[in-house]
């Protein structure tokens, strides 16, 4: 590397042991850079200019995170909690395998890991602390693995923002992740039905018949959003983006006007809420725009296009290294980061090698899943210490079933690209 790229990666590496925020970070690594190259600052406007207003697809982010508040605001975790406590709750560990299924159908609706252990998540692990054959631990752990089935299962903010740098197509990324989401959704529930099974953990008590209808009633209206939006995209009445845009108005419609459980105030504080978390993605955004106008002017991806192409690694071990690359580097850095920052980097060597840019975007964003429940960033570990206080170490104790039965899915979609490229083929989506 040359004094300019060595310079980059100095501030930047500085500014985040000083704990500044990643988002600029990133944008005063890129003046350094400038700076050293004696280029007009006025470069680094023009590259987050053009980035952030020339990108349609951007703006879907800002709308799911929108609607992820809206629902989490308005009694819907609770509404679909009791709805799929009558559907798995008499397993073995009913509040757990609750849990899981309340994930998979809030996944529909959010698109955010966050945003479901911050609102169903939280609302089961108070429900399990109340029962002492729930351990903190165990309770947590549950809900930080269920977390991460958020943006496998679409739509999905990751997915979104991996379009945005590989030019892949929304709509396929999103149903390249159903069939994964749906094994991972399974291969917890029988983790937890292990672990329940062996503690002799409690079916939950039945729900009386005639409560029955009203319940299954409140919870059925949120479980049109997942419908409404993927039969949408399918039929072609609108785009991944402006679904979005139909995610946020009908949430706002069922916690506003059907269930009248949002108030001016909380609709204020939901509004203020989604405005932080786009303003962090859009900043981070922001400085990855930066770090790779400098990184294609220093002609890094297309050396490390080279440098693969050198060692004449085969699909399945490329596939491999990047596993084990974004595992390692899953432990210090944020999933935004390793999107924007290191996904272009190898994007020319999995297109030289011929890897379907599907199958690695899905393949990338479950790496940083497991990334998001394993310390010491684990974000997922952080934010349910932060809601509930149950110890990091009681959560990792009780989570390593789940971090296993992760990585060998994660090692099965690797071997057999099928799993993720089956369902967009079948519904005639170019992958490549």
């Amino acid at each position: 590397m040359n004094t300019a790229l060595w310079s980059l990666v100095g501030v930047l590496v500085a500014g985040m042991l000083l704990r500044m925020p990643i988002g600029f970070s990133m944008l005063v690594s890129g003046f350094a850079y400038l700076l050293v190259k004696r280029q007009d600052l006025g470069l680094v406007a023009e590259q987050v200019g053009n980035g952030l207003y020339n990108s349609y697809v951007l703006l879907a982010v800002p709308l799911f995170v929108f609607a992820a508040n809206v629902m989490n605001a308005g009694t819907v975790s609770e509404r679909i909690f009791d709805f799929c406590r009558i559907l798995v709750g008499r397993m073995r560990g009913g509040l757990a395998q609750v849990d899981i299924l309340v994930s998979v159908i809030f996944s529909g609706m959010s698109g955010s890991a966050i945003a479901d252990a911050a609102g169903p998540g939280l609302v089961t692990i108070k429900q399990m602390l109340k029962k002492p054959e729930y351990s903190r631990g165990f309770a947590g752990a549950v809900v930080v693995a269920s977390a991460t089935l958020g943006p496998i299962i679409p739509p999905s903010i990751p997915m979104v923002i991996y379009a945005l740098v590989s030019g892949a197509s929304v709509g396929a990324l999103f149903l390249g992740g159903v069939v994964p989401g749906f094994v991972m959704a399974l291969l917890m529930m029988a983790v937890v039905h292990f672990i329940a099974v062996k503690r002799n953990m409690p079916r939950e008590a039945p729900v009386p018949l005639r409560e029955w209808p009203s319940i299954l009633f409140r919870g059925a209206l949120p479980l049109s959003m997942p419908v409404v939006l993927l039969g949408g995209i399918y039929s072609g009445a609108f785009t991944p983006t402006e679904a979005a845009a139909v995610a946020a108005l009908h949430a706002l419609i069922l916690a506003g006007v059907i269930y009248r459980a949002l108030t001016w105030r909380s609709f204020w504080g939901v509004v203020m809420e989604s405005t932080r978390g786009s303003a962090v993605i859009t900043i981070i955004l922001a400085g990855s725009f930066m770090l790779n106008y400098a990184f294609t002017a220093e002609g890094v991806p297309q050396a490390m296009a080279q440098w693969v192409d050198s060692m004449q690694l085969s699909q399945l071990k490329f596939l491999l290294l990047v596993n084990v690359m974004f595992l390692v580097l899953g432990c210090f850095l944020d999933v935004s980061v390793l999107l924007l920052v290191f996904v272009p980097m190898l994007l020319p060597a999995a297109k030289l090698l011929g890897v379907d840019l599907v199958h690695f975007g899905v393949l990338v964003v479950l790496n940083m899943m497991i990334g998001l429940i394993h310390p010491p960033f684990g974000m997922l570990l952080f934010v349910t210490k932060a809601l509930t206080g149950i110890p990091i170490g009681e959560m990792m104790r009780e989570g390593w079933p789940f971090l296993v039965m992760l990585l060998l899915l994660l090692l099965a979609i690797t071997v057999f690209p099928q799993i993720v490229l089956w369902l967009p083929q079948t519904m005639g989506y170019t992958t490549r």
